[in-house]
């Protein structure tokens, strides 16, 4: 399934090599561009930490001598403006600070930053609208900056990570030039939760060990990582790699007096293959290829189909001619109504939105124009298995499959398509399929969970329910608004 919520958060902090005369005086340049997006249109609400987050580093950073811009809720042209405008004033030798909190993809293993209006559906839209995290801190180096920090708050559940298969969740290891220091929220390829709080467990801490004096930049990380590890019972574990050569403290002109270190929080236990916990970055091996899937031939559906639900229309969104992405894309189709790439984004928006029959119109008219999309046959599948027009929603999965047969998007729709229509032995294939190529799979685990219960396998379907719940909590509301529980 194409169009889902879920969620995402990502901390990633960066230092470039320091010259001896920044780590003793503090008297190089400081400059810091901080940047707290909470108003994303994909998100059920906006997020809470992010615009408060932002405005008590900006101070904190004010007082250390640091030269802040901040931006809200910033678009993809303006944060790339406000990137532009910082990369203009490194000089060699300076200190360059980048602190971002809101959401963050990880695609082909590079963390993305993710603007307000990012339109996401497919991983190369993460590539287009994101802005990588390497390319800027290799920015700033090529510049000259003598330190680079960077402070990456994005690893938390999204609206797009179940968008589309072919990535992990959370943030990916950075690739940062020599004299780096990187820190995540949470640990590498993970997620969490915002607290419900206006600000987030991680800046509380970061700003309690910024400020205490006679800390070099590492031990100011180290001590912010054990302090969130406590507070959170070790549900939330930062991830540091640093390759600093020199020392720095946040503190202008602070000595790099020793400090006790802080007794140590028990070891979690390993979420993965990573060595979460190490400063140093471990290389990934190369991902194996997904497993070939031949999807087999389905008979016609023997049972009744429902008749199309007209009442899952959602009543509570916003007039559609208000929204600026819908007249953005009304503009280019005005210019043109055989743009195919304006008529899919179009269908994806108003899906996004609970228009569904119009949609399915711009979906259709998409195909039209480019009839071996196979995007579109999945999006067009899934809205029809919303509304319950589950003879057609099954015509367009199966071809997106024949398109491409190891389409995992396509195989989690088609196991909702038989879910709804009572194939449970069918669903329960397809979402196999979809949970061999990714294992961490939502809702293909979920519904994989409700067609075993509904085939008689009670046991095994409550673990499976129960295994979804503990990744996604949202995923029963989730699926009772495609009219399944």
């Amino acid at each position: 399934m194409k169009i889902r919520l879920a969620l995402l958060v990502i901390l990633i902090l960066s230092v470039a090599p320091m010259v001896p005369s920044v780590a003793a005086d503090g008297a190089a340049d400081r400059f810091a561009l901080v940047i707290g997006n909470a108003k994303y249109p994909d998100a059920e609400t906006p997020l809470k930490e992010p615009v408060n987050d932002a405005r008590e580093v900006a101070d904190e950073l004010k007082r250390d001598g640091f030269n802040v811009e901040v931006g809200e809720n910033l678009t993809g042209d303006a944060m790339r403006r406000a990137f532009e405008r910082l990369y203009g004033r490194v000089k060699p030798g300076s200190v360059v600070l980048i602190f971002f909190s809101g959401f963050g993809v990880q695609s082909a293993r590079q963390s993305y930053l993710i603007p307000v209006d990012a339109q996401i559906w497919t991983e190369p839209d993460v590539r287009r609208d994101g802005i990588s995290l390497e390319t800027i801190l290799g920015e700033i180096n090529n510049r000259g900056a003598g330190v680079k920090i960077a402070l990456i708050d994005a690893s938390r559940r999204n609206p797009f990570e179940r968008r589309f298969r072919s990535f992990s969740a959370g943030l990916a290891p950075v690739i940062a030039p020599n004299g780096t220091l990187v820190m995540y929220s949470a640990a590498l390829s993970s997620v969490i939760s915002d607290n419900g709080s206006d600000h987030s467990l991680f800046v509380q801490e970061l700003l309690k060990e910024i400020r205490v004096p006679d800390l070099m930049a590492e031990e100011t990380l180290n001590r912010t990582r054990v302090g969130v590890t406590r507070a959170s019972r070790s549900e939330q574990v930062p991830w540091i790699s640093s390759s600093l050569a020199e020392d720095f403290s946040f503190i202008p002109g602070s000595g790099a007096a020793p400090q006790p270190p802080r007794p140590q929080p028990p070891a979690p236990p390993p979420p993965g293959p990573q060595a979460l916990n190490n400063p140093q970055p471990i290389p990934e091996p190369p991902a194996p290829p997904p497993p070939r899937y031949e999807p087999p031939p389905l008979k016609p559906l023997d049972v009744p189909t429902p008749p199309v639900d007209k009442q899952v229309e959602k009543k509570d969104a916003p007039p559609l001619d208000d929204d600026p992405i819908i007249k953005g894309l009304n503009d280019k189709l005005a210019e043109n109504p055989d743009d195919q790439n304006a008529l899919y984004r179009r269908g994806q928006v108003y899906a996004s939105k609970g228009a569904y029959s119009l949609a399915i119109s711009d979906f259709s008219d998409s195909l039209r124009l480019n009839p071996k999309d196979v995007e579109a046959f999945n999006n067009r599948c899934w809205v029809r298995t919303v509304i319950g027009d589950l003879q057609a929603a099954l015509k367009d999965c199966n071809e997106a499959l024949r398109l491409r047969p190891n389409f995992v998007d396509a195989l989690d729709s088609r196991g909702l398509v038989n879910l709804k229509s009572g194939m449970a032995k069918n669903a329960i294939a397809d979402f196999d399929a979809a949970l061999k190529i990714n294992p961490r799979l939502t809702s293909s685990l979920y519904g994989r969970g409700l067609a075993k219960q509904r085939n008689g396998s009670i046991s095994e379907g409550e673990l499976d329910i129960s295994n979804a719940k503990a990744m996604d909590p949202n995923i029963v509301k989730e699926f009772a608004s495609y009219g399944v529980r």
